[in-house]
């Protein structure tokens, strides 16, 4: 997962491992150069869009909002906007083909090989951090293949769906 803050040249690779619930921080880099940090870690607080955020031996709670690619999370009384870059995100769907945004498990699944389907259509549905993530269409198409079925785990950046014109 690539992630940039705006109006910063810097670009930042965090590797991320899930276990029972809770995503740590492996590792960060910034412009390909390894960074020193605490232990940190971020566990869905129960309600959407709130997690608890582990730094170190602190945790806080975080209000987390999507628009798009870009994140803003509201943490100790100020707002932070993240524009990610992974492989998942509308922005970097390449031929057609839809990716895993996180590791997570697949809830559900609406789409059809050989379906036809509009932009913004609800296609897969999955299951991280206790949270649900819909795969939505970026592009109107037909489905050419379903890589996943309910019950399955995906790890990040796994090809889910694919849309052909």
């Amino acid at each position: 997962m690539e992630w940039s803050v705006p109006d910063e040249p810097e670009r930042y690779k965090a590797s991320l491992q899930e276990a029972e619930g809770t995503v740590s921080v492996t590792s960060l880099t910034r412009d390909g150069v390894e960074v020193h940090m605490p232990e940190t870690s971020v566990e869905a607080e129960g309600r959407p869009g709130r997690a608890m955020v582990k730094v170190g031996h602190a945790t806080k709670l975080a209000h987390i909002a999507r628009s798009g690619d870009t994140w803003w999370v509201h943490i100790d009384g100020r707002a932070h906007e993240v524009a990610f870059h992974d492989q998942g995100s509308r922005a970097s769907t390449s031929e057609g083909s839809l990716k895993a945004p996180m590791p997570g498990t697949v809830l559900q699944v609406m789409a059809k090989e050989g379906q036809r389907v509009r932009e913004g259509q609800h296609l897969m549905t999955l299951e991280a951090m206790k949270m649900e993530h819909k795969i939505l269409a970026p592009k109107p198409g037909e489905i050419t293949k379903v890589h996943f079925s309910e019950g399955d785990r995906v790890d990040m950046g796994s090809s889910l769906v694919e849309i052909g014109d």
